[in-house]
């Protein structure tokens, strides 16, 4: 750390912002293989809580590492700085008063503790969107557990690089069992009572 960098504090508030939009900001963090519905659900829980006025933003794993993190790669200590730079982003967001969902494989238990540290124990609400490998390679809308089973892309989660099931989620939303109208309600549930302002 910079000795030279001091914290700005700023005249406006998160419980000013909080109290202007009318809802709690949460960090709503959906971890999951891919192809296990994450960005289908956050999309969807997205549209259902915008059309009801909350003020969110859509954080995704591919427009994330277009832009911002365009300059990482696949190996363990990139994938440790993508999620490290994608927690300060949505910590900034929450700070903000926005309701942040975020969508990324997010594969290690330890970088996602080190994102809820980030963004704050009470920010963050860990959302497990579980489904068998078999069932995400079935699935291989975009192709990549194909050309990870053929070496095309090395370091691939699930295939030669690990995926840590989360220890303690928020809430387990099984995709393979469940149709997405199913998990969508289930996620809206769950998440809609701890918007309200106390």
């Amino acid at each position: 750390m910079n000795e030279n960098l001091i914290r700005h504090t700023h005249p406006i508030s998160k419980s000013d912002r909080l109290k202007n939009n009318g809802h709690q900001a949460k960090v709503i963090w959906l971890v999951g293989l891919s192809g296990s519905g994450k960005s289908t659900l956050a999309g969807n829980i997205e549209t259902v809580l915008h059309q009801k006025g909350y003020k969110t933003y859509l954080l995704d794993g591919d427009n994330v590492r277009l832009g911002l993190n365009n300059d990482l790669g696949f190996s363990s200590k990139d994938r440790t700085e993508n999620i490290r730079r994608i927690a300060e982003v949505a910590r900034l967001f929450n700070e903000a008063g926005i309701i942040v969902l975020s969508a990324f494989i997010s594969p290690l238990e330890s970088d996602r503790n080190q994102a809820r540290e980030l963004i704050g124990v009470e920010n963050f609400i860990e959302i497990f969107v579980h489904c068998p490998l078999h069932i995400c390679e079935k699935r291989d809308v975009k192709g990549l557990y194909a050309k990870a089973r053929k070496g095309l892309i090395p370091n691939f989660t699930g295939i030669d690089a690990p995926f840590e099931n989360p220890k303690q989620p928020n809430l387990t939303i099984s995709t393979e069992a469940e149709a997405p109208a199913a998990s969508l309600k289930k996620l809206l549930d769950f998440i809609e009572p701890k918007l309200k302002l106390e």
